[in-house]
């Protein structure tokens, strides 16, 4: 006799912890610092999925560098990365003030992973290429763009270089190797993979870095920039920032339950990292070894960076209605900041007093440069560009239909 089938059942992925319930971190899946093996650049793609399975670590908990992936590295570009993140911390919390007080319209921080961004960024060239998120203003910090102009961006005052036509955060830098940002989530790895294979053709040296987070990688434009990467074997690197939320949907949602983001890259042929987010040791390690990789012609490197978005999605969302209010204090991989001091004062090279003397030295030039971008206008003043400003930068000579549509809007007619 054949037993009847049982009820289908649909499995909709949930969180480990809701507000009011502290959540279990167990899903993270992590591994001990210095245990993932570091494979030689030329490694074929099948032979990294156990590095896209286990996380690559380098602090350990008391601060000290080990294993094999503990980069070469010098004390003062570790005290430079410090800044920068220090920097990124910082300017985030002024703006958040300053859109409060109703100065920009909108903001968004990227509050505990300013590892992933500044340290990448300091293993990249000059006239290498990001396609960011936006999430990533560490990447313009760590390369020293002037406070001021990112400022006057977020303002859209008489300064605004983009004329008021983005949301705030979504910068533009082609000088700093920085692609406008996309509020259109997922194609910045298309551009990126695109970007790459031209300066391939070109017989150019420069590789594309692209951007996005867990919940992105759900979007097709993800899976159509691993196909063309793997077939032409683009000088790419494929950041996928693992922060576990998207916006208020938990990154189980994307497919990250059952198997990580960077197995995805081992399944398209793409050799492919899990690393420690907040680690900056391992993000520069890890990003130097992918960079090696692109400049000689082995193809792109998919890393999955794990890390926790401490802050709101944005300055539109309430986190405390999806998740514990504590989620960031008690997530396992700690805060990226306090974990590098943390190092340098295991060197003998950082103490609690130098920590102190240098927020307060950034403090000041995030508001000295606040006042200075806010002297040519903010929101409240409505000191704006002129709406005719819309069809400039568009063609190199404007046609003559838009000429007569501009003077009809100067006119009013």
């Amino acid at each position: 006799m054949i037993d009847r089938d049982k009820p289908l059942r649909l499995h909709v992925p949930e969180p480990t912890g809701r507000p009011g319930t502290p959540t279990d971190f167990a899903y993270l899946r992590l591994a001990p610092a210095g245990a993932a093996r570091r494979p030689p650049i030329q490694v074929r793609a099948a032979d990294t999925a156990d590095l896209a399975a286990s996380l690559v670590r380098v602090l350990d908990d008391e601060g000290r560098a080990v294993g094999p992936w503990a980069p070469e590295i010098t004390v003062e570009t570790l005290r430079a990365g410090l800044r920068a993140m220090l920097t990124t911390r910082i300017f985030d919390a002024r703006m958040l003030i300053a859109q409060r007080q109703k100065k920009l319209s909108f903001y968004m921080q990227c509050l505990g992973e300013e590892a992933v961004a500044v340290a990448h960024a300091m293993a990249l060239r000059d006239g290498d290429m990001c396609f960011p998120s936006y999430r990533q203003p560490g990447l313009l910090i760590a390369r020293r763009v002037p406070l001021f102009e990112l400022i006057c961006q977020l303002l859209s005052n008489d300064c605004d270089p983009l004329k008021g036509r983005q949301l705030p955060v979504l910068y533009s830098r082609r000088k700093d190797g920085f692609f406008s940002v996309s509020g259109n989530l997922a194609t910045q790895f298309v551009q990126a993979v695109g970007w790459a294979m031209a300066s391939a053709i070109k017989g150019d040296t420069k590789i594309a870095s692209g951007w996005i987070g867990d919940g992105s990688t759900a979007e097709p434009d993800f899976h159509n920039a691993l196909t063309f990467a793997h077939v032409y074997r683009a000088p790419v690197i494929l950041n996928v920032v693992n922060n576990q939320w998207a916006i208020s949907t938990f990154q189980a949602i994307a497919g990250g339950e059952r198997a990580t983001f960077a197995s995805r890259g081992v399944g398209a042929g793409i050799a492919s990292l899990r690393v420690d987010g907040n680690d900056f040791l391992a993000v520069y390690a890890a990003s130097k070894w992918a960079t090696g990789r692109a400049r000689h012609n082995l193809g792109p490197t998919l890393i999955e960076w794990v890390t926790y978005r401490a802050g709101a999605h944005s300055t539109s969302d309430d986190p405390s209605k999806y998740r514990p209010a504590d989620d960031w204090q008690r997530f396992p991989l700690g805060d990226p900041v306090a974990r590098l001091e943390r190092h340098l004062e295991a060197l003998g090279e950082w103490s609690a007093q130098q920590g102190e003397q240098l927020r307060k030295e950034i403090e000041a030039e995030v508001i000295a440069a606040q006042k200075e971008a806010e002297r040519h206008g903010t929101l409240l003043d409505g000191r704006v560009p002129p709406a005719d400003t819309i069809f400039e930068d568009v063609y190199a000579q404007m046609p003559a239909h838009l000429r007569r549509q501009r003077e009809q809007l100067r006119s009013g007619s």
